[in-house]
């Protein structure tokens, strides 16, 4: 499995620690190889973003100051849902009733907790056999598409 893993200039020793922590289960891709005290995070995100949206198995991991920020902005990115994680049952919850495939994280965050997330993230499969899910990641994606409008 491949991460493709991105920070602004307020998680950059966070990512390295993040790194460590994952590369011995995980293929990491680095798109965040250098990062400046004025970059923004934007760029970060849809860098990931359109990786992810490009490539089959694999997943994002962006983060900033809050990771509300990345999270924003990767959503805005075609065939992406990034969620906002801040526990485990966040984490599994994601993956497992909407398919998410980015995670957005805060950089203050336990760097540890934080790989225990990605680790529940990334090994939950998306619960497809239950109808309600399917359903409702339809509609995210048909509205992206211009394909549905809500009620």
């Amino acid at each position: 499995m491949k991460l493709i893993i991105a920070t602004d200039h307020n998680g950059v020793d966070y990512k390295h620690k993040l790194i460590e922590l994952l590369k011995k289960d995980y293929e990491i891709e680095d798109a965040s190889p250098d990062n400046y005290d004025f970059d923004d995070y934007p760029d970060f995100a849809f860098r990931v973003s359109k990786k992810v949206a490009e490539q089959s198995n694999c997943f994002g991991i962006l983060i900033c100051g809050t990771g509300v920020g990345m999270c924003i902005a990767a959503n805005k990115v075609k065939g992406i849902r990034c969620a906002l994680v801040t526990s485990a049952r966040v984490a599994k919850y994601a993956r497992r009733d909407d398919d998410a495939n980015i995670i957005a994280l805060d950089s203050t965050m336990d760097v540890e907790f934080a790989a225990e997330c990605i680790k529940i993230f990334v090994e939950t499969p998306f619960c497809d056999e239950i109808e309600r899910y399917g359903r409702r990641r339809k509609k995210v994606i048909d509205f992206e598409n211009g394909e549905y409008d809500e009620l």
